[in-house]
């Protein structure tokens, strides 16, 4: 048995709906919600790699490079704003975070 385009892509829709239900059900930890969007991000990575190997193209893989850099860039500003929200609020819960608002 041999593993098909067919079972990467299951996979990475799995992967891609358990982050959806991870987003909608968990409104209330910011540090869930960024890890649910960075498994959203690393599914799509599984896709376009899966896609890649299939079609013996290089740039799907390349194009993962850009992907993960960017999202590397994000979780680190990510962190950085949440540690600078939890020392002065205390809290990381989404709800408190309303006095944000401009």
């Amino acid at each position: 048995m041999s593993i098909t385009l067919s079972h990467f892509l299951v996979l990475g829709a799995i992967l891609f709906a358990l982050s959806v239900v991870g987003i909608f059900m968990n409104r209330k930890n910011l540090i869930v919600l960024l890890m649910a969007i960075e498994l959203m991000l690393l599914a799509v990575n599984l896709n376009f790699i899966a896609f890649s190997h299939y079609l013996g193209d290089l740039s799907g893989q390349i194009f993962v490079f850009f992907i993960l850099t960017v999202a590397a860039a994000e979780s680190a500003i990510g962190l950085a704003i949440l540690v600078v929200l939890f020392r002065n609020l205390n809290t990381v819960e989404v709800e408190k975070l309303d006095g944000l608002k401009g």
